[in-house]
């Protein structure tokens, strides 16, 4: 977790990541792009992406102040498995005075600090209960579709549409139109990603096999998963690799 203010951090480009985010405005305003949508925010709401959601800030107040929190995937369904999909939802809401405070005070006792994995899974848990509450208060709740596809997504991104759709009793159409309308970007694309983020994290675990990792990560082929590469990031998978060592190595110390 850390904070975020135009006077010390630059502009980050559009990326999305493995790991599920939230952003709680403590001061100032905001404009993000997330997905195809354009999000106005200010102090006192919080923004959630799930793993794989792109998003980038686009406008930023002088003044604005905000703290983006994030946890590891499998972290995070461990923290969120008493829910019925335990995945981090996409959301924004506006939280009453002292809804707002109370979270805040909580993220401002671990910013910036190691060693907090407890209170960072008691944030984290107290977020989303957060969401879930007003989101069902202000009619704001996703399609119980989406919420299921994500949650199914997650866990299997090789799932077809045809199969998932199945799973989910409905039919393909209206699973593709749900999610496209309550996540931003079109079902297909957003299981090309998690595989895509898969195969980074099975070459970051020791494999240097590229076509086994592809495999493993349920590109049907090393071709296919190169083609996804250059479609999201611009670039294939040896360059990413290579350009991400070298600034590892330049940046690190």
């Amino acid at each position: 977790m850390w904070k975020y203010t135009p006077v010390y951090w630059g502009r980050r480009p559009r990326h999305f990541h493995a790991e599920p985010e939230m952003n709680l405005i403590v001061r100032g305003a905001a404009v993000f792009g997330v997905g195809r949508d354009i999000v106005h925010a200010a102090a006192g709401e919080l923004l959630s992406f799930p793993p794989g959601q792109d998003h980038v800030l686009l406008e930023a107040s002088p003044d604005l102040y905000l703290y983006a929190i994030g946890l590891a995937p499998g972290y995070s369904a461990q923290v969120l498995a008493t829910e019925r999909e335990n995945i981090a939802l996409p959301c924004h809401i506006r939280l009453t005075t002292s809804d707002f405070k109370a979270l805040s005070a909580r993220a401002a006792g671990i910013v910036d600090r190691v060693g907090v994995d407890q209170p960072g899974a008691e944030l984290w848990d107290h977020a989303h209960w957060l969401r879930r509450k007003y989101s069902s208060a202000e009619g704001h709740a996703m399609h119980v579709l989406t919420r299921r596809a994500l949650s199914a997504v997650s866990e299997s991104p090789n799932l077809c549409l045809t199969l998932l759709a199945q799973q989910l009793r409905a039919s393909p159409s209206e699973v593709s139109r749900y999610f496209h309308r309550d996540v931003g970007i079109k079902l297909v694309r957003y299981r090309a990603r998690l595989r895509l983020l898969r195969f980074i994290a099975l070459v970051d675990e020791g494999g240097d096999n590229l076509l086994a990792s592809a495999e493993a990560a349920s590109f049907g082929s090393y071709s296919q998963c190169h083609r996804t590469f250059q479609a999201e990031l611009g670039c294939g998978p040896r360059e990413f690799l290579g350009q991400r060592q070298r600034m590892q190595t330049a940046y690190d110390p």
